[in-house]
């Protein structure tokens, strides 16, 4: 695309502030984006989920691979627009809310036929839509669910099964999507800084590295952190761990052809980086517990 006269001097016009939003790009790492219909090419439903900022405060969607995804399934939950290669091919998202394009005339995405299926299945009236958002959260995190429908996942959307018991699953995938979204406030994971005391304290990172043990980073020069927990690599979002993620995506990047150099370190927090590596930890850990824990979801067992 070629900035042309034409086309750049409308862009200078128009420009809006509110038009720069926060996108997850990729799990755990946010960039910005002008998001505007010149500029963005197939903006698909995101004008009616993610309007304007205040949707952001109020709004969530389940991310999963779209159809004939060849990764492994995966899913997470966003405030924020996503990028159509987020963890995994073809990326859709499925709002709770839906929206005019200028914000108004809010729309719930659950509809008020399956409140009442999912009502009358468990002889419960307290369920809410929020609540079945939730469940669906914490099933398509079931192992089981994704192996026995790993062929189906590849070639369709997946269906939501009635599970023997509601609120476990409700329960689970509430305190899933809290702390996916709101990862940027979990508490850090205790790690160990191993600090090379010939060089002064520096936080910036240019490239880590992950060990061969996997119990290691090296952040920089200056600074290793040790004790990472192997189950850590247990809770994966497409082809990665989420630790994986931040390790490819907070590095600093060189384009080729533009020289635009993409620069992850933080001016007014040096130190952000540290410690999103470790509530990632913390989140990962968290996370793989309560899909340990997640009750049978009442599939056949072949």
């Amino acid at each position: 695309l070629s900035l042309t006269p034409y086309l750049f001097s409308p862009l200078i016009k128009l420009h809006q502030c509110h038009q720069i939003r926060n996108t997850l790009y990729r799990p755990f790492c946010f960039q910005y984006l002008y998001f505007d219909e010149i500029l963005n090419d197939r903006r698909g439903q995101f004008p009616i989920i993610f309007p304007v900022l205040e949707a952001e405060k109020e709004n969530k969607m389940i991310c999963i691979p779209g159809v004939g995804n060849r990764q492994l399934f995966g899913i997470f939950v966003s405030k924020h627009i996503i990028s159509m290669d987020f963890a995994f091919e073809k990326a859709q998202g499925f709002p709770f809310y839906t929206y005019d394009e200028d914000g108004r005339n809010r729309q719930e995405n659950i509809t008020n036929w399956a409140l009442e299926t999912f009502r009358s299945q468990y002889q419960d009236q307290s369920i809410t839509k929020w609540d079945i958002f939730h469940y669906t959260y914490a099933v398509l995190h079931h192992p089981h669910y994704r192996q026995r429908y790993a062929a189906n996942l590849k070639r369709e959307l997946p269906r939501i099964p009635f599970a023997p018991e509601f609120w476990p699953f409700a329960i689970a995938g509430k305190r899933l999507a809290e702390i996916h979204v709101n990862y940027e406030q979990q508490p850090e994971y205790r790690l160990k800084h191993l600090e090379n005391k010939d060089l002064p304290i520096d936080w910036r990172v240019e490239k880590m590295r992950l060990s061969k043990d996997k119990t290691q980073i090296k952040y920089n020069e200056f600074l290793t952190l040790t004790g990472i927990p192997l189950e850590v690599f247990e809770y994966r979002l497409g082809n990665r761990s989420a630790l994986d993620w931040i390790i490819d995506q907070y590095q600093i990047k060189t384009d080729k052809r533009s020289g635009i150099v993409n620069d992850p370190n933080r001016l007014d927090d040096e130190e952000y980086i540290v410690r999103l590596i470790k509530q990632v930890i913390t989140i990962s850990l968290e996370t793989v517990q309560i899909v340990k824990n997640l009750p049978d979801l009442g599939l056949p067992k072949d």
